[in-house]
């Protein structure tokens, strides 16, 4: 396959009422992605570039005379931070996709240097005192959202402080980043595989059998890679094979994590501590709709308390199904909880996922999605003619009216070397009326067709859930302000509109355009009817288990630092799961959100309260209800960050959001 294409710079400048601020624009800078020619010393080259572009504008900024003002200090102040941001974006794309371990070091230390350069600007007192003296009396409510936190940011991140101070918090904000790129790659490096005779994969599908076929040695191999772990985890029969594989899994990248682990939450308390704040948490989530720890502890309580009756009810039928095969079990352990849920559901309710995955093939979902998003908002999607870094990746532009209003990537299965998780990445913010974002989303999902990419239907609503992420980065990428272009709103916010997506796995009208057998034929109404009746199974205990996750993520941003880490995230996760955590267990040094998400684990849950809220109005109006849509996409997802997200959220609901939703849903057994 080529990986060419006509791929013309667009160029992006902020604009203002008063025009351009800036006579080069964005991306004049460096062009389109090194996705052809690229090597770790064209990363460097690029880097430099960047760089260069963003101290020019650094000092550009801080050299500034006169009344300072919104359309030239603030509109300057913007375009630098949003350089800084496109090339962050850019660079840990590369990190995460690129096949050279040359190169994926490359651009950690670009992602590295940006950090020092991003803090060089918020320790900046001479950018600070232009922003802090604007007269914002006459601004739009866009540009004063932009002031105001953009001062903050710079009191927050310690711009009062001496010379020597603010030299150490740049320092340690480096490094931290270092730290937090060695912890991800440890885990992303670190697939582990599992040797096992054929009729150890009893009761797992029949493709999932013919695509790992014994070797010489007459066993198979499966590994910790997601289309492997969860399919075993869901239907091997075998209980021993089972806990292998799940003991490979929950010890990945230990115990070479622990040491950067521990580095990393040592420097974050030490800039806590710096800036004057008694613990990074303390420290991260000033700024969020969830804004002390004390907050953070009293909603996973509160939703404890709400998810642990239903929880309690998931545990035990699970119990009483494990009692039918051994009739001494007194506990459910970690690596039977997938294989009995979904036994249960075959068995209470009649659900088979094995039968309902044979509807969904990549490839098939892929274009239900689109389809899905053109039946709802209005938009195409079409394939963009522009160069690739692999072959498994594809290029998509969104377009409007014959206008393309965003572009995206698909970097939607695993390989050696390769980010392990999956995410979405907002490359490029986009300006009203001047450029498009870019965004992309790295997966590691079953790649073709019915006979090798077929997908469960966890996988899918994992899809949804990443593509809600694409469509809030396109649809909300059309800000004046490139701060609060795309996902720009608070950090514990945009969790809820990839969640909500993910209910659209359940609506027979959507599945129907896309999910049908190797003949061509329709997933059957009563299979899907089925899947909804047994969705709320085991939904409160795998809140209670994310609760942990989240427990875990707090705790560790709080001081002391425990001796021995292992022990004390097996404790904290156990406050909440109903299902204790093996000795075995090492999860932190494999929580790949740690780096990125520090103590906001949380926000999932909060975000899931939110985007179930959020669905009401779709449960009441109709799921493909293009009104309902539109006026999602115009008050929920268009506004970027122009907008605190609990406006957002009162804006589509016309009234303050609460909790009855979550609480209804936890309830529900049907």
């Amino acid at each position: 396959m080529t990986f060419r294409a006509v791929s013309a710079a667009i160029a992006i400048s902020h604009f203002t009422a008063a025009g351009a601020a800036h006579a080069e624009t964005i991306l004049d800078v460096a062009g389109p992605l090194l996705a052809e020619g690229h090597s770790a010393a064209a990363f460097k080259e690029r880097c430099d570039t960047y760089l260069s572009a963003i101290a020019e504008r650094r000092d550009a900024l801080a050299g500034r005379v006169g009344p300072a003002s919104i359309d030239g200090d603030l509109a300057l102040y913007d375009e630098t931070l949003g350089l800084l941001n496109l090339a962050y974006g850019e660079f840990a794309l590369y990190r995460q996709v690129m096949p050279g371990e040359d190169e994926r070091d490359a651009a950690s230390e670009c992602q590295t240097a940006l950090t020092g350069i991003d803090a060089e600007i918020s320790l900046s007192r001479a950018i600070y005192d232009r922003l802090a003296s604007i007269d914002a009396r006459k601004a739009d409510p866009a540009a004063k959202k932009v002031l105001t936190k953009a001062v903050a940011a710079f009191e927050r991140a310690g711009v009062a402080l001496d010379d020597a101070s603010r030299q150490r918090v740049k320092s340690l904000q480096e490094e931290i980043a270092a730290t937090g790129l060695t912890f991800e790659q440890n885990i992303d490096d670190d697939v582990r595989t599992l040797k096992v005779r054929p009729e150890d994969l009893a009761g797992l599908p029949d493709d999932f059998i013919e695509n790992h076929p014994p070797g010489e040695d007459g066993e198979a191999e499966i590994s910790t890679a997601y289309p492997d772990y969860y399919p075993v985890m869901t239907y091997a029969e075998k209980d021993d094979v089972r806990e292998d594989i799940d003991k490979l899994f929950g010890t990945r990248a230990f115990p070479i994590n622990d040491e950067p682990l521990r580095h990393m939450l040592t420097q974050r308390q030490e800039l806590a501590e710096l800036l004057g704040r008694p613990s990074y948490a303390a420290l991260v989530l000033e700024g969020k709709m969830i804004d002390t720890p004390a907050k953070v502890e009293k909603l996973l309580a509160d939703m404890k308390k709400a998810a642990l009756p239903a929880g309690a009810r998931d545990y035990g039928r699970m119990l009483d199904a494990l009692k039918e095969t051994d009739a001494d079990a007194t506990a459910v352990e970690q690596w039977q909880t997938y294989y009995l849920a979904n036994k249960i559901r075959a068995r209470d309710y009649d659900f088979d996922s094995q039968e309902a995955r044979r509807y969904f093939a990549y490839d098939n979902v892929r274009d239900g999605m689109f389809r899905l998003t053109q039946d709802l908002f209005g938009v195409e999607i079409r394939p963009w003619d522009t160069p690739v870094w692999h072959e498994d990746v594809r290029a998509y532009e969104m377009v409007e009216d014959g206008d393309v209003i965003g572009r995206f990537y698909f970097d939607s299965h695993p390989r050696a070397g390769k980010f392990s998780h999956d995410n979405a990445l907002q490359i490029k913010s986009g300006v009203a009326g001047v450029a498009p974002p870019v965004a992309a989303l790295v997966m590691n999902l079953p790649k073709g067709g019915h006979d090798t990419g077929l997908m469960r239907p966890s996988d899918v609503a994992i899809f949804l859930h990443e593509y809600g992420h694409l469509l809030h980065a396109l649809f909300g990428g059309t800000q004046k302000w490139l701060t609060q272009s795309g996902i720009a709103t608070e950090e514990d916010f945009i969790e809820a509109p990839s969640q909500m997506l993910e209910n659209w796995v359940y609506d027979y009208d959507t599945l129907a355009t896309f999910a049908v057998d190797e003949n061509g034929v329709v997933i059957p109404r009563d299979l899907v009817e089925k899947m909804n009746k047994s969705r709320n199974f085991n939904k409160a205990r795998y809140d209670l288990f994310l609760m942990g996750l989240a427990n875990i993520s707090l705790q560790l941003h709080l001081p002391p630092t425990p001796e021995n880490l292992g022990a004390a995230s097996r404790a904290w996760k156990d406050e909440f799961d109903l299902v204790a955590s093996p000795e075995w267990l090492e999860y932190q040094a494999s929580f790949g959100h740690l780096p990125s998400y520090s103590a906001l684990v949380y926000s999932y849950l909060w975000s899931l309260v939110i985007a179930e809220d959020l669905f009401t109005r779709f449960e009441k109006e109709g799921l493909r209800n293009r009104e309902t849509a539109a006026d999602y996409r115009r008050l929920v997802l268009a506004p970027g960050g122009s907008k605190p997200a609990a406006e957002l959220a009162r804006d589509f609901l016309g009234r303050k959001m609460n909790f009855k939703a979550y609480r209804r849903n936890l309830d529900r057994t049907d």
